[in-house]
């Protein structure tokens, strides 16, 4: 897809699927009813990796890169990750505030010549809960797919919300109302949501 058709979409739809060692991402444009349209990134992240990398290609056919993030350090539970174009040109960054984190989940992300944005948990309590049954013994043990819903605003504005949707896969609908916002970003920060959220 052109990168021009990319940057118009106000929607979009991140689906995981889950195999043995990689983790794969589909990214399709959302249809006004709300069902899945067209292919517009495919993401790909290998699960054991001291230093986290992830691809995202135009599709499942990985000829043409899109852009790609990768942390700046290894096992950093602070780290940065850096987010660039497919000709290695960056395109910005984004990192966990790891202090704000700890009771709700806190990223910031930096596109350039832009200003900075804050995403949190969109449900405190939710947040809450779910660091307290981590610290539960053998409840813990338990699967359970807590949400991930975050909303991202810069100087108060919303610029970039993600909100899970129940189901067998994490899904995810990603909403863009800021026209400025890198599209190339907002699907490496939505990736980086469901693969590093629990690290």
């Amino acid at each position: 897809m052109r990168l021009d058709s990319l940057q118009a979409r106000q929607r979009l739809i991140v689906r995981q699927k889950v195999t043995f060692a990689i983790n794969r991402y589909l990214v399709s444009a959302a249809n006004p009813d709300g069902s899945e349209g067209d292919l517009v990134a495919f993401a790909e992240q290998k699960r054991i990796a001291l230093k986290e990398q992830v691809a995202i290609y135009t599709d499942q056919t990985k000829s043409e890169l899109v852009c790609s993030f990768k942390a700046r350090s290894v096992l950093d539970l602070g780290a940065t990750y850096d987010v660039t174009a497919a000709d290695g040109s960056p395109i910005g960054l984004f990192r966990k505030d790891f202090g704000a984190s700890l009771l709700r989940s806190t990223w910031i992300v930096d596109q350039l010549g832009h200003p900075e944005v804050v995403g949190q948990e969109r449900n405190p309590i939710v947040a809450v809960v779910r660091r307290v049954w981590d610290f539960l013994p053998f409840v813990n043990a338990v699967p359970f797919a807590w949400p991930y819903h975050f909303d991202f605003t810069a100087a108060d504005r919303p610029v970039l919300s993600v909100t899970k949707k129940i189901g067998l896969r994490d899904r995810y609908l990603v909403d863009l109302p800021a026209p400025w916002l890198d599209r190339r970003l907002a699907i490496a920060m939505t990736v980086a949501l469901d693969a590093l959220q629990s690290r």
